[in-house]
This record gives C-alpha cells, sequence and structure tokens, in this order.
C-alpha cells in the first residue's frame, strides 16, 4: 500500500475547535440566565423537526471542566466559544449576572491552564427575547445594547481573551432568522429583513470601539461566505449570480471595508444614519472566513420575489445535511474575495 506525504502546514498554524453556547451549555435556567430567541423558537411546537431544544444540550454548563480536559486530549491550540447574551445579561440590559459572567471567568482560566487560547464570539444568534420583543435587529437600539455588552464582557475577560469575535455569521442569522423564518426569531420578512443587517453591523463597529477601549487582543468578525455559480452563461443567469453574490458575500464585507453597502441592495436611505458607515468600517485585526459550500444560481420564474434561483449543483457528494462536499469552492472562494 502507497500513501501520500501530509501537506505541511507553516510555522504557527494554529488547530482548533469551535461551538456555540445555545447548541452546548445546557443550563437554559441556571444562575439567572434568561431566555433568548432560540429558547422561545425551540419551544414553540412544528418549529424544530423532533421537538429538541438547548435546555439540557451537551450539559457544558456544568461540565466545562471535563470538556477542556477532552479538548487538551485532543491536542488543539485553541478554543472558539461563544458567550451566551442572556446569561451574562439576561435581559439584554440593565446590569450584568455575575454568576454569568464567574461561569466564562472559570472557563477562560481553565482553558489557559490547559495551554488552550480562548477565542471568544460574542454573539452567535442567542438575542435576550426582552431584547426581540422591543424589535431585535431591526431595531436600531439593538445595536446599542450589543456594544454594553461586549464592554461588560470585556472588562472581566479583556486581560485574558487571546481573539474576539464580534458576531457569527449575521448574514445567516438576518437571511434565515429574518428573512425566510427557518430559525430564530422566526420572521419572514424577505428582503424587509434589511435592517437586521445593517443594525448587526452597526452593532459590530459599535463593540469594536468598546472592545479597543478594554483590550489589546485582536477583533474580528466571522462571515460565511459562499462562491456563486451561475447555471448558465446567459445574461439572465449571470445577473442572478451577481445578485446573490452581492446578498451573500458582499453585503457584511463591502461595509467593513469603508466601501458602503452594494448598490443592488437598494437599501431604504432612511436606515443608515450619519456616521453609521464610518462605525461599521472601524478597523479590525481578522476577518473570520467560514466556508460550508458553493451555491449554484439561476434567474428566477417571472413572479419570484427573489432575484435570483438556488440551484442544486451537479456531480458532488452531499453531506446529510444536503450541502455539496467541495473542497476545491475554498480557494474558489478566497481568490475571488
Amino acid at each position: 500500500m502507497t500513501t501520500e506525504p501530509l501537506p505541511e502546514f507553516p510555522v504557527g498554524f494554529r488547530w482548533g475547535v469551535s461551538t456555540s453556547a445555545y447548541q452546548i451549555e445546557g443550563g437554559a435556567t441556571a444562575a439567572g440566565r434568561g431566555p433568548s430567541i432560540w429558547d422561545t423558537f425551540a419551544h414553540t411546537p412544528g418549529l424544530i423537526a423532533d421537538g429538541s431544544t438547548g435546555d439540557v444540550a451537551c450539559d457544558h454548563w456544568h461540565r466545562h471542566a471535563e470538556d477542556v480536559a477532552l479538548m487538551a486530549g485532543l491536542g488543539v491550540s485553541a478554543y472558539r466559544f461563544s458567550v451566551a447574551w442572556p446569561r451574562v445579561r439576561p435581559t439584554g440590559n440593565g446590569p450584568a449576572n455575575p454568576a454569568g459572567l464567574d461561569f466564562y471567568d472559570r472557563l477562560v482560566d481553565d482553558l489557559l491552564a490547559a495551554g488552550i487560547d480562548p477565542v471568544a464570539t460574542l454573539y452567535h444568534w442567542d438575542l435576550p427575547q426582552p431584547l426581540q420583543d422591543a424589535g431585535g435587529w431591526l431595531h436600531r437600539d439593538t445595536a446599542a445594547r450589543f456594544a454594553e455588552y461586549a464592554d461588560l464582557v470585556a472588562a472581566r475577560l479583556g486581560d485574558r481573551v487571546k481573539l474576539w469575535i464580534t458576531l457569527n455569521e449575521p448574514f445567516i442569522h438576518m437571511s434565515l432568522g429574518y428573512g425566510t423564518g427557518e430559525h430564530a426569531p422566526g420572521r419572514t420578512l424577505l428582503f424587509d429583513a434589511f435592517p437586521a443587517a445593517h443594525h448587526q453591523l452597526l452593532g459590530h463597529g459599535l463593540a469594536v470601539a468598546a472592545l479597543r477601549a478594554r483590550t489589546t487582543s485582536p477583533i474580528a468578525i466571522a462571515n460565511n461566505y459562499s462562491p456563486v455559480r451561475p447555471a448558465g452563461d446567459t445574461d439572465a443567469d449571470l445577473a442572478a449570480a451577481h445578485a446573490y453574490d452581492s446578498l451573500h458575500n458582499r453585503l457584511f464585507t463591502d461595509p467593513l471595508l469603508g466601501l458602503g453597502y452594494p448598490d443592488i441592495l437598494d437599501l431604504d436611505p432612511a436606515l443608515v444614519r450619519g456616521d453609521d458607515l464610518a462605525v461599521i468600517a472601524a478597523p479590525i485585526d481578522v476577518l473570520g472566513v467560514n466556508y460550508y459550500n458553493p451555491t449554484g444560481v439561476r434567474a428566477p420564474e417571472a413572479d419570484s420575489p427573489l432575484p435570483f434561483e438556488l440551484v442544486e449543483l451537479a456531480d458532488y457528494s452531499r453531506t446529510a445535511f444536503g450541502w455539496p462536499v467541495a473542497p476545491d469552492g475554498l480557494r474558489e472562494l478566497l481568490t475571488g474575495l
């Protein structure tokens, strides 16, 4: 039997693992944690196929020390976790919950003791339900509340967290949470969901300023990107691919780079106020890239409310989720960016 040598990764390449709070922590009502939009969504009959909730999940709330030991056994050098906003600030505003901050304080110390760098994501879609009741990310005030929360967390952990990530995949949160309703909070606004994009980005920029005042560690945002492949070479298919690329890849990137929003999106001029775009373009140190698969796109039917139609890409094996397994798309994505 012959084997090919493994590729050599550059010196300094980091191997890590990643989680999100709602998916692993459990302890849904423990020590003062408030409800999030995912608690509400998962407990609504018919919205989760098998009725699962995050009430217990992996019980990381009680077993975090065991989980850190497992990671150390894997030999990873970094662990990206998300801080649960409703655990730290249960109503989304007001004073911090000391027990919530204590939990992440212990987690960070245990990671460092195990030789694992803590990488903290501030928002992985678990908005405190009271903020959603007041409008959620459709409401401008949520951006200010996010910056206050970021300041509270950084004041406690800023001396030890090695990398900060403000938002995780804001495109998915906007599109599936506010556009199509497949994720919490279950809104079905289609393109009327754009305020949730702008206010997430505004919250990101405000949080960057709050973090800079508390820590010297690098700051990032984690976007998910998808190379867009038109179904054909007709002008209509190419226009559809451009529209989807603007929505998926450019909406949450161009403003970060000081380029404003893509013109094709036709945002309400009243949405962007004063120095919003300058706040959003606050310099960051790392652009996080999450890649899953490319997206096939063709021109929509005449009566479609969308300027594109998603199509299945042929000639790829698929995950249990139905996503094409396309490692070649990563290079395509990075060179396209």
